[in-house]
């Protein structure tokens, strides 16, 4: 049995401490260390072995957000940014697939940064189906999946700037 102050400690994950707490901006702030991360992790180990943290970090996130939403009685807090981390880390993990190992790192730099824009642009603005998720689910699984969403719109928006690069030029 977990007691009261373990289970304080594991809803104070979903926070990713201290980014969610920050008084102004921790979506913000927590999507752009993800990018950090997600560089580094990038640099030092493969692509699989991210996708894998991906995936392990997806399953330990919904459980986060699940203890965080029932300890403080909240549909969707403001306080769990752990659900940006997933978002931003999806465009990242697709152009690291796209590109392989040989990329220039400028290249790959401004790419991020991009992808950094675009993905707080989608999670800010909502548009559909971000926003039915947003909405209508207002427990762990709306919280990331909304992100998830951002992130595949960033995937989308930047599928088709190619195709229309590679149409007009």
């Amino acid at each position: 049995m977990i007691n009261k102050k373990k289970l304080l400690f594991i809803s104070k994950l979903a926070e990713v401490p201290p980014i969610g707490s920050a008084k102004y901006a921790p979506g913000t702030i927590a999507s752009f260390v993800a990018l950090i991360i997600g560089y580094f992790f990038l640099t030092i180990f493969n692509i699989f072995l991210y996708l894998s943290f991906i995936f392990i970090f997806i399953i330990f996130s919904y459980f986060l957000c699940e203890i965080h939403i029932k300890k403080h009685n909240k549909k969707d807090p403001k306080e769990i940014v752990i659900d940006e981390f997933i978002g931003q880390s999806i465009p990242i993990y697709l152009y690291e697939i796209s590109h392989g190992t040989n990329k220039d790192p400028n290249e790959a730099i401004i790419f991020y940064v991009v992808c950094f824009v675009l993905f707080r642009y989608f999670d800010i603005m909502k548009p559909f189906p971000v926003s039915y998720f947003d909405k209508k689910h207002k427990n762990s699984f709306g919280v990331i999946m909304d992100d998830v969403c951002a992130g595949l719109y960033v995937v989308l928006s930047l599928i088709c700037f190619m195709i229309l690069k590679n149409f007009i030029l």
